[in-house]
């Protein structure tokens, strides 16, 4: 009998480190001991905690790879974090690393802008993000549908949307921190 294959799981290449401890202790796996690192994931925007190998140096902001071929300061990936079990001080760092985040993948959040659909017949995906309520979604719709939008830049000069970085960071840290029930970014 032939059994259908589930698509292969996705694993986050890079991450950002938020905080970390030299001499912390897992909270996701018992008995692990070691550095310590929590950190969110660039791709699919999950927080983790890691295992990073003895010796290596780490700073909150540090973009790390965490790959499955490859390390050089990660020992292993040890679990999915939820928002409220992560230290204050990861939590303080969040939402400027998030930041950095959306600055550095341009290319896929304007993506995500130009391909966003509705949700519901009265909700579309674009009035989610902070500050794009029907006027602004209108715009942007008949916008794109004369040319896809190219980078924020070309967003704010053609629809007049002021700080895309910050409204789609706000979106994101909503999703993280359970205030939104839909998520657009995370993937859990």
């Amino acid at each position: 009998m032939y059994r259908a294959q589930s698509p292969p799981r996705k694993y986050e290449e890079y991450a950002y480190v938020l905080d970390f401890n030299p001499r912390g202790k897992s909270s996701t796996v018992r008995g692990r001991e070691g550095i310590i690192i929590t950190a969110i994931g660039e791709d699919r925007l999950t927080i983790l905690e890691i295992l990073g190998i003895a010796n290596s140096t780490f700073e909150v902001g540090e973009k790390i790879y965490i790959g499955k071929e490859g390390r050089t300061k990660v020992q292993s990936v040890l679990g999915k974090m939820e928002y409220e079990k992560i230290s204050s001080s990861a939590q303080t760092e969040l939402q400027n690393v998030v930041e950095n985040i959306v600055t550095e993948n341009e290319s896929k959040f304007v993506e995500y802008l130009n391909k966003a659909q509705p949700l519901t017949p009265r909700i579309h995906a674009l009035e989610l993000i902070p500050g794009i309520g029907k006027t602004y979604m209108k715009t942007m719709l008949e916008e794109r549908e004369k040319k896809l939008f190219e980078s924020y830049e070309d967003l704010q000069e053609r629809v007049g949307f002021k700080e895309p970085i910050k409204h789609i960071t706000e979106r994101i840290m909503d999703e993280i921190t359970g205030e939104s029930r839909m998520n657009l970014f995370v993937k859990r």
